[in-house]
């Protein structure tokens, strides 16, 4: 398969990879390019709508979302009129899309299949990544100078909130819904907050690297796995307290890390333009590809139940926004 120039370049600025993996037996294909068209700078979070079959893209740098029918694998709408959205989160159960603006501080709400705007709440500024809460549909939201916020999505209003000591970047909510960690990058730890009591009852402090920006949970094994930036490593701690019990080498400015649980493989996409791949080795993870995505696409998504990664692309020179549309292989 032949790789855009935007690729090549992105591959180039990247460290070497640590194993070798044969070219024919690339873990990930390139299977399509979805336009976005006129969008420009930075983008941020993705989300997924099973209901309508559509995935949503906080399209920072340009103030809007946009809207791709799956089953199409085309762009059918763009959102305008935000602050710096970021953070996305779809309950399917209410059919409401939340939107997070990092410029104004709102959580932004859009209903149904036209995705009519349905009010918005303030929650100060910054407002930032959202997840779902397991067995609520209350909506997770990290924003401010250090805070997180659960929010009725319904109500549109604010269930609790928990300080920080530092702007919350990734995080997870454990699958019984009872803890969520939190990467406070500013202040170069993990923080556990205890749901039931509304508190942090635990920090983990990084020592021998900084720039923990994503974070996922790995079911098989049931640890907190964090990307960090300086150096680029990934880290495996364990989520009773904090240990690190592993790390790896990592592609720089990771920006997303997400479990393929069906292949025991963790798939990170990379400022640096690339996706690099780890299976499951004799003990714990190892490397086994680098694939080549864009220059700065660092956002992305893996569905699981369309067994598709999704990597967004902003535009670069000559080449328009896109998202590219990734199948794992084996």
């Amino acid at each position: 398969m032949r790789w855009p120039d935007a690729a090549r370049i992105g591959l180039a600025g990247c460290l070497l990879a640590t194993i070798p993996f044969l070219a024919n037996a690339d873990p990930l294909l390139l299977t399509a390019t979805i336009p976005l068209g006129d969008v420009t700078g930075r983008m941020d979070h993705f989300a997924y709508d099973p209901g309508h079959m559509r995935l949503f893209l906080a399209e920072l740098g340009n103030d809007s979302v946009g809207v791709i029918d799956l089953r199409a694998m085309t762009l059918t709408q763009t959102l305008t009129g935000f602050s710096e959205p970021q953070g996305l989160g779809y309950d399917l159960t209410q059919d409401l899309l939340l939107v997070a603006n990092g410029g104004d501080g709102t959580v932004r709400r859009f209903a149904g299949d036209g995705l009519d705007p349905a009010g918005q709440i303030a929650l100060g500024t910054d407002a930032d990544n959202i997840h779902p809460m397991p067995h609520t549909g209350q909506m997770v939201v990290g924003y401010g100078d250090g805070a997180i916020a659960v929010l009725d999505p319904a109500g549109l209003s604010v269930v609790m909130s928990v300080a920080l000591a530092g702007h919350p970047e990734g995080f997870q909510i454990d699958p019984a819904g009872q803890r969520i960690f939190v990467n406070v990058t500013d202040a170069g730890q993990v923080a556990v907050i205890n749901i039931s009591t509304q508190t942090v009852v635990a920090t983990w402090p990084l020592t021998d690297a900084l720039g923990n920006f994503p974070m996922t949970l790995d079911p098989s094994t049931g640890q907190v796995i964090i990307a960090t930036r300086f150096p680029p490593k990934l880290l495996f701690l364990d989520a009773a307290d904090g240990t690190v019990l592993a790390q790896l080498p990592l592609c720089a400015d990771a920006d997303d890390v997400m479990v393929d649980d069906q292949r025991h493989r963790l798939y990170v996409s990379c400022g640096a333009g690339v996706l690099d791949v780890f299976g499951a080795g004799p003990v714990g993870y190892v490397h086994i590809a680098r694939i080549p995505t864009a220059a700065g696409a660092r956002t992305a998504i893996f569905v699981p139940e369309l067994d598709l990664l999704f990597v967004a692309a902003r535009a670069t020179g000559a080449n328009p926004a896109a998202v590219l549309v990734f199948k794992p292989q084996g």
